[in-house]
């Protein structure tokens, strides 16, 4: 898995470390069951301490992409690489409705309307 930060993206490291995780997820470098590599392993790999990698881990533990078993490591969640193309996906319409002019609570009124 290559993960990499971008130094001039002004989002909070793990935000970033999170978003490059999904974006590998969603773009098959890593499939539902594959263990992740220590939070120590990823720290060192992108130069930030291993604090903000397992910030960003348990942001996607929350999010239901990734689960955290004793014993077992860190695995990628079964359906987890489409629920990450949804995400970001989901991220794009926020920024492109925010973009136009909407809120966040406008963009849900719309996505209500749909249905």
């Amino acid at each position: 898995m290559l993960l990499r930060l971008d130094t001039t993206d002004s989002r909070p490291l793990h935000e970033q470390v999170a978003g490059a995780i999904r974006r590998a997820i969603a773009e098959g470098e890593c499939a539902p069951g594959d263990r992740l590599p220590s939070a120590r392993d990823l720290s060192q790999v992108l130069g930030v301490n291993a604090n903000t990698v397992l910030r960003g881990l348990r942001a996607l533990r929350d999010e239901g992409v990734l689960e955290f078993r004793r014993g077992r490591g860190v695995t990628v969640a079964k359906g987890a690489d489409q629920r990450a193309e949804l995400l970001v996906r989901a991220r794009l319409l926020v920024a492109d409705a925010a973009g136009l002019g909407y809120s966040r609570s406008d963009l849900i009124d719309l996505i209500r309307g749909l249905s």
